[in-house]
């Protein structure tokens, strides 16, 4: 059984078009990383490619090698900049794996020992503590 086909009004790709603001970190000719707005730790970081993908079954293996170089880039600022024990990297295909957002995209998450993971849904993160955290993540880049 085959994925429905990819949705370009979906957020992320709204997004991508600048029709909705972000908080990005970091951004090439093939990928973009910005901050989650409903983070499940200080740092949430999503990073996905430009290419339009429904998700990692339908992703060409070219875009896939593009972004994963983007994910490791990440990851590693973002666990510097939140000095943390740890990186949860998640990646969901189709609703009933978790999917909500319809584009191909990965969760950097930092983690710390003995911290639990708030839930992904409900209260939107302050726009000004996801700007300094994404300061924090750009400042870890350079």
């Amino acid at each position: 059984m085959t994925s429905p086909a990819y949705d370009s009004s979906n957020i992320f790709a709204k997004i991508l078009r600048g029709e909705i603001p972000s908080h990005k970190v970091y951004e090439d000719d093939h990928s973009v990383a910005f901050m989650d707005v409903m983070p499940q730790a200080p740092g949430h970081t999503l990073v996905l490619p430009k290419h339009p993908s429904r998700n990692l079954l339908d992703a060409s293996p070219e875009a896939l090698s593009q972004v994963i170089r983007v994910v490791q880039k990440v990851a590693n600022a973002v666990k510097d900049a939140f000095d943390a024990d740890g990186i949860y990297i998640a990646q969901f295909n189709e609703p009933s794996a978790g999917q909500t957002v319809f584009h191909l995209h990965f969760h950097i998450i930092p983690r710390h020992e003995g911290t639990a993971l708030k839930p992904h849904s409900g209260k939107m993160e302050d726009g000004g503590v996801l700007a300094e955290n994404a300061r924090k993540i750009i400042e870890a880049m350079s």
